[in-house]
């Protein structure tokens, strides 16, 4: 067995659910100090973060990760216990398989032996982890990019060790991330009896208009990089639970997946300018979650596809879809960044796995990739 799957299995094992690490930063550690690396904890509130460099010149290159995982789900609908790794028909199961403790393992041993080919390779190697990816982000990566910048520490290139493969690894990586702007919006009405409806004022019945308004709005037709803009409403709550009362409130929960044909300030504006048309009072709070990035066409790039080609034989190519992922916090500071990673078929799922072939083809293309840009 590889030592890629074995540093997994041992990784897999720890139940790090958001916020927690569960000593698998110590893991990291203890493997890479003796290669020369430099520790330094950048702990805030309840998330973990590790900053490991290995060199003082430019350029530098990061792998950036998390340790923690979402939590399991219902146990008993796992087909064996979600933190004890588990191979079966040539995939290794168990929460973080693929997301994405599959992408540390392969990333750590890929650094092993290149280092071990190149002791003294150009520039500098650095690995930073979190442990708060899949909360809410607050104490994460965002506050160790603030540590580094205090600091005038610059990123060359980061490579986000997130699941960004499609059908087969390495087919797929990620250049750059949609925006996520998160609104909670309160309609207010009066509070009633429904047998009386000329005493009260049913707040979901004047938002209706304005709702169908929002989610028919084209904010933007996107671009050669990104998809068209998209609004998803994901909870309206309104009413007590009775059903003879015209409930005095309703809260709506939306969010819009933005590309670089926008920013934060016109879908407020936007936004605002529809609820107004009808004339109902409300309430809109919003919490952004990250602005759309894009890395073009580079040395990062193009190291990368040169490495998946070598390694694979197969082209890849670069995308913008899915979710949010730590690489926005790295961009704005003008780091070149792309993910690429395992599968993403099974990440978040009941069951999650990966092919253990995948591992090791991904920790050669990783390998590849530094030769390419510091051998």
């Amino acid at each position: 067995m590889s030592n890629t799957l074995e540093l997994l299995k041992d990784l897999i094992r720890r139940p790090s659910i958001t916020p927690k690490d569960e000593g698998c930063q110590d893991v990291l550690v203890e493997r890479l100090l003796p290669l020369g690396f430099t520790e330094e904890r950048l702990n805030f509130a309840d998330t973990q973060n590790i900053w490991l460099r290995r060199g003082t010149a430019a350029p530098l290159f990061v792998f950036l990760g998390h340790t923690d995982v979402v939590p399991p789900g219902p146990l008993d609908a796992w087909q064996s216990p979600p933190f004890e790794p588990t191979l079966k028909d040539g995939k290794l199961y168990g929460r973080g398989a693929a997301d994405m403790k599959g992408g540390i393992a392969a990333f750590m041993t890929a650094v092993e032996r290149f280092i071990g080919d190149h002791p003294e390779h150009k520039g500098s190697i650095a690995v930073m982890m979190t442990s708060d990816e899949e909360g809410i982000a607050t104490n994460g990566v965002v506050k160790v990019v603030e540590v580094l910048e205090a600091r005038n520490e610059k990123i060359d290139w980061c490579l986000v060790g997130e699941p960004s493969s499609d059908k087969k690894v390495g087919d797929v990586i990620r250049v750059g991330r949609r925006g996520s702007l998160n609104a909670k919006l309160t309609v207010k009405g009066i509070q009633g009896h429904v047998a009386y409806p000329e005493l009260a004022e049913n707040p979901i019945h004047t938002f209706a208009p304005a709702l169908n308004a929002l989610t028919e709005e084209l904010w933007d037709t996107g671009n050669d990089y990104f998809p068209p803009t998209s609004l998803q409403v994901s909870n309206i709550q309104g009413g007590t639970g009775a059903e003879n009362i015209i409930p005095g409130s309703v809260e709506v929960l939306f969010n819009l997946r933005f590309c670089t044909e926008l920013d934060e300030q016109i879908i407020k504006q936007r936004t605002h300018a529809i609820l107004d048309k009808y004339g109902f009072e409300y309430e809109i709070q919003w919490r952004l979650s990250g602005n759309p990035f894009l890395t073009e066409k580079g040395e990062l790039i193009n190291a990368t596809h040169a490495a998946i080609k070598a390694v694979t034989g197969y082209e890849t190519k670069d995308d913008t879809g899915g979710g949010t992922s730590d690489g926005r916090f790295i961009a704005p500071t003008g780091a070149q960044v792309i993910e690429l990673g395992p599968l993403n078929e099974s990440i978040h799922k009941i069951n999650e796995n990966i092919d253990i072939n995948d591992l090791d083809v991904l920790s050669e293309i990783y390998e590849k990739i530094l030769v390419n840009l510091l051998a």
